[in-house]
């Protein structure tokens, strides 16, 4: 789900005043629960407050597989695991499906095939998850993803949708409007927009992971899924974390390309209110350039507001029709994917793990919010927000690529340095640590420490 900036001036003026408005009605009841004052203005948080956990510590598992010996581990009805993953082979079953979102809402019906998990436990009683996916859908194909998951006392759910996906729009081949799905809440667990949580103080002991391979009948193409994980977490509810020391990456930064979003206020206001939003999408951008795997000129070619027309193909490719926007967490990685990255979501538990990818020389996308004042340097203040961490200076503090920084239309305003106490205590007590991942599939990561979590 998105960051979806309610991001507000010094002045208090809201800079997204109708974004609340188009909230999905699900997610606007939570949102409006547990909203709070910014800048003398109303922002709503758009994210359900981080579960309670079962002790002090960050649990936290990347449950991944991304190899045909780690697809094998699954069952497959219909789909046939590959070198690179797994795609449709002889499905016998189809699916009627209604795109809710297409000019006329006529039934279409699909061959399908499902691949599914074995059974996943993480060492702990999960209260959220994230799936992520690395896909790629042919004209007239598509992907859902979906979890469900077993309680300690046995109970198990119904299964959860966590994504419908295809790369492309439907004026562009795309077989459906790319979207999350509401409304899917029950006494154990729902789903907010792209977050698995468990209601109240329930858990989750195991989960399983559901892909369903879709295309049009009588055809042969089939989209193939070449990454699938989940992001387990069982997290404390402590609003401030201590500083973490600085490690390996100190005296690191990455020369990360600087792109403003707001370079791109009133671009295609379709998308998530126009480029003022698109926070996440500018972010993967910058990450995108830095490994030179942006879109070409030919792909951007329908672009017809300079500049920097890759930030407006991302933004077009990681809208969310349900939700609205541009933010939709799996979706950024599963579009960074079709640049030829490989790119997953999960949490960190410190900027000290962080150092550990940028001492490897992988930059991050860090999703953050905050009040005026709490982030020295920022010049305005978010109910949700992501941003690019490129490195640290030789104190240990963090040097970003903030797309919003100062709020000023000019990408030589993007690089700035941040308080380390305040960047961790902004992006770990609010979004759990969470991060995007995405670098080359030939770039090894470093060992995750402690726990697998990358």
């Amino acid at each position: 789900m998105s960051d979806r900036s309610a991001r507000v001036r010094p002045d208090g003026a809201s800079l997204e005043d109708d974004e609340r408005r188009r909230l999905p009605t699900l997610t606007r009841r939570a949102a409006l629960s547990t909203s709070l004052a910014v800048g003398g203005a109303l922002a709503t948080a758009v994210r359900p407050p981080l579960a309670r956990a079962a002790t002090d510590g960050r649990d936290i598992r990347l449950h991944r597989f991304d190899s045909a010996t780690a697809f094998l581990r699954g069952q497959g009805e219909g789909t046939r695991v590959v070198r690179d993953g797994i795609q449709l082979a002889a499905p016998r079953e189809t699916r009627t499906y209604v795109d809710p979102f297409a000019p006329v809402a006529s039934p279409a019906t699909f061959e399908v095939g499902t691949w599914t998990s074995p059974t996943l436990q993480s060492g702990f009683d999960l209260t959220q998850l994230v799936a992520s996916w690395n896909a790629t859908t042919p004209s007239g194909t598509w992907i859902e993803v979906g979890v469900r998951g077993r309680t300690p006392d046995g109970r198990r759910t119904d299964w959860f949708v966590l994504g419908r996906w295809c790369s492309e729009h439907p004026e562009q081949g795309g077989a459906i409007h790319r979207t999350s799905v509401d409304g899917q809440e029950t006494e154990i667990a729902t789903v907010w927009t792209d977050t698995l949580a468990t209601v109240d103080d329930r858990t989750l002991r195991s989960v399983q992971l559901r892909v369903q391979l879709m295309r049009r009948p009588g055809t042969d193409v089939t989209p193939r899924v070449t990454l699938l994980t989940a992001m387990a977490s069982a997290l404390p509810s402590a609003s401030s974390v201590p500083v973490s020391q600085p490690g390996p990456a100190r005296g690191v930064v990455l020369p990360v390309p600087p792109l403003s979003q707001e370079v791109h206020a009133g671009h295609y206001p379709e998308w998530d209110n126009g480029g003022e939003a698109w926070c996440s999408p500018t972010s993967v951008s910058m990450i995108a350039d830095f490994w030179r795997r942006g879109p070409s000129a030919a792909d951007t070619a329908w672009v017809t507001v300079p500049p920097d027309p890759q930030v407006d193909h991302a933004a077009r490719a990681t809208y969310d029709h349900a939700y609205d926007g541009c933010g939709n967490w799996p979706f950024n990685p599963a579009y960074a994917a079709t640049l030829g990255l490989r790119g997953f979501v999960t949490r960190l538990r410190s900027l000290r793990e962080a150092e550990v990818l940028i001492a490897a020389g992988v930059p991050l996308v860090l999703s953050v919010s905050f009040d005026a004042g709490e982030l020295d340097g920022a010049g305005y203040s978010t109910s949700g927000h992501l941003l690019v961490l490129c490195g640290f200076d030789a104190q240990g503090d963090p040097v970003c690529n903030d797309p919003a920084s100062h709020l000023v239309p000019d990408n030589g305003q993007v690089r700035v340095t941040y308080r380390r106490d305040q960047l961790e205590n902004v992006w770990l007590p609010h979004s759990g640590g969470l991060v995007y991942v995405l670098a080359p599939p030939d770039r090894r990561l470093p060992a995750a420490p402690d726990q697998p979590n990358w």
